[in-house]
């Protein structure tokens, strides 16, 4: 669906983005991470033919962004971090200007727009002036102009940004429903959020792609190896007899607690399933339920503080000091 080739950005002699290649498949939610900086928004702005690039290739669909912009950005939704909202428009209204933007015109353009504001809950409020909605709806509002002209990609910078608890529920449902007509594209410096709602996560750190899989592929291979946590109905004393004969444990600490004991073990193997499996069935011989045993696994977050935690280099030109002939020819 989005291919993307060697594409590079420089800001003076600064490189936003750098050697960067990625191939997005269709039918998928994906999510976009990085740091301030780390050049997700100068990617997405070049993916959807907003900004130039210095050099490389996007392609949706089998249409280069560059050079068949106009049939490139059919197959695009768009909606930026600042959504561009007239105020003192009604969702209609708004929505009625963009899809004669896009090309939509008479009947077609009727049934798109009340499908769309079917599709972000937007109905009971589309004769009201935006200006008076809450920051969701504006979102939603956001979403729906994106959603306009029916595109097979939808890309969403920071969709959730200051919105309450709420709002950000109901967006991340609404993204969710949305992933299953299209290929969603966000970023969010909420990693929970990303780590519920994505299939595929793209993590970016100065300029550079640094990881693109799937969050369990993720978690798996960050694994902290070696270590396991058991908790067992069984005092300290009895816990360390039935761990004693067992091969592979280097160091163990054991806890009482309510309802027995805690129990973290580090051993010399790289694949502890084993060893898991023989934890299980010492702790059954001697009639001692074992209520939980688990992997130690590194969170989402812990991986992207591991990939991305290195200083960025400091910006010689930052994006506000682009000429205004680079912005015009963006």
């Amino acid at each position: 669906m989005i291919t993307v080739e060697h594409l590079t950005k420089y800001y003076g002699t600064f490189p936003a983005v750098e050697d960067l290649s990625f191939e997005i498949e269709e039918g998928h939610v994906y999510g976009f991470l990085g740091p301030n900086g780390a050049g997700k928004s100068t990617t997405m702005n070049i993916m959807t033919g907003c900004l130039s690039a210095t050099s490389g290739h996007v392609r949706i669909d089998g249409y280069d962004i560059f050079d068949q912009p106009k049939e490139a950005k059919k197959r695009i939704g768009y909606l930026p971090e600042q959504p561009p909202l007239y105020l003192s428009e009604t969702p209609v209204e708004y929505l009625h200007f963009v899809g004669q933007a896009k090309g939509i015109r008479g009947d077609a353009l009727k049934a798109q727009i009340a499908q769309v504001l079917e599709e972000t809950h937007l109905t009971a409020v589309q004769n009201q002036c935006i200006s008076t909605l809450s920051k969701g709806y504006r979102q939603r509002v956001g979403i729906a102009q994106a959603l306009l002209g029916n595109p097979g990609v939808i890309i969403l910078d920071e969709p959730t940004v200051g919105l309450d608890p709420i709002q950000i529920i109901e967006i991340r449902e609404l993204i969710q429903e949305l992933g299953k007509s299209h290929t969603v594209i966000f970023s969010s410096h909420i990693l929970s959020e990303v780590q519920t709602i994505c299939e595929k996560i793209l993590i970016i750190a100065r300029g550079k792609l640094v990881a693109f899989d799937t969050p369990e592929n993720l978690e798996r291979q960050f694994l902290t190896s070696g270590e396991i946590t058991l908790q067992a109905e069984a005092t300290p004393e009895e816990a360390a007899a039935i761990l004693k004969p067992l091969e592979h444990i280097t160091q163990q600490e054991i806890t009482a607690s309510d309802f027995g004991c805690t129990v973290h073990l580090k051993t010399d193997l790289a694949d502890v399933h084993t060893l898991s499996r023989a934890i299980f069935f010492a702790f059954a011989r001697q009639e001692k339920a074992l209520l939980e045993i688990s992997l130690k696994k590194a969170t989402l977050e812990d991986i992207f503080l591991e990939l991305t935690e290195a200083p960025p280099a400091e910006p010689a030109e930052t994006p506000a000091e682009q000429s205004e002939e680079e912005v015009k020819e963006a």
